[in-house]
């Protein structure tokens, strides 16, 4: 590992990459409520000139998990998407409830 902000972390808080990886995937995997919110967005926009349906508030699930590639970009410390650093923050933060931890920000990650 380098001595990325990220590398630095897990390191210090003995977290184990492979399990930042089972975390995204539990936490960004699509649930039946998150297809039912697309169908609703979706319906939405079909009838937009129609009558004024109810608008969803609800955000889906993006479905899409931090994949090894970006892992070890992020440990590299190669450049990172926005949307991939949010996601590699909310499986670590998921990692850190699981062993009774605080949380962390996104400054501290990168």
């Amino acid at each position: 590992m380098s001595d990325t902000k990220f590398a630095q972390l897990l390191a210090s808080k003995k977290i184990d990459p492979r399990r930042v990886l089972v975390a995204s995937r539990l936490i960004e995997r699509l649930t039946r409520e998150d297809r039912t919110i697309r169908l609703a967005k979706r319906r939405a926009k079909s009838n937009e000139g129609g009558d004024k349906a109810e608008k969803e508030t609800r955000k889906p699930h993006s479905g899409r998990p931090v994949t090894p590639r970006a892992l070890d970009a992020a440990l590299a410390g190669g450049g990172l998407s926005g949307p991939t650093k949010t996601r590699l923050l909310r499986a670590v933060n998921k990692v850190l409830e699981q062993k009774k931890q605080e949380p962390v920000d996104i400054k501290a990650l990168f």
